[in-house]
């Protein structure tokens, strides 16, 4: 055989590679279906540290989001801790008391740092009765990291999308 020719057999062999390679890869990207829950139980702690009206919204749609998913129904526990300027999404007559109370009859823990209180002089009275306080956000997060838990950190909203 030429040189020609086994350049054009090479040439043929890797355009038949690359046409199997990538129908290969459409096959498996329309079969996925997402990851499978393989384990009976998971945890996410959500952290909101940012007070405004987008960044409370967005993170409690996403923690209605993981509740709906289907593959974790009734394998997931959920907590949201605030800190920083996060509190305010416990401050009573915020426009959120309806949503955390479901959120917390679905077994949500809604818990609020401790630090955060005494560092910004916000009186706990301010917040909503039903709001657990806890002795430091980063050491909930902490805590809950080693015990396995997702750390799930949703970031505002950018005005301008």
């Amino acid at each position: 055989m030429t040189k020609i020719g086994h350049m054009v057999g090479a040439i043929a062999s890797v355009c038949t590679a690359a046409l199997f390679s990538a129908s290969s890869a459409h096959a498996q990207a329309s079969d996925f279906k997402g990851a499978q829950a393989t384990k009976s139980h998971y945890g996410a702690i959500f952290q909101i540290d940012s007070g405004s009206q987008g960044a409370i919204k967005k993170t409690l749609n996403n923690i209605e989001n993981l509740m709906d998913d289907p593959r974790l129904k009734g394998k997931v526990q959920i907590e949201l801790i605030a800190n920083s300027k996060g509190f305010a999404v416990y401050v009573k007559n915020n426009g959120f008391e309806k949503k955390l109370e479901k959120l917390q009859h679905e077994g949500v823990i809604l818990a609020q740092c401790a630090n955060t209180l005494r560092e910004l002089h916000i009186d706990r009275k301010d917040l909503y009765p039903f709001i657990s306080v806890v002795p430091s956000g980063m050491g909930e997060i902490t805590l809950r990291e080693s015990q396995g838990w997702a750390y799930i950190h949703p970031t505002p909203p950018n005005p301008g999308l």
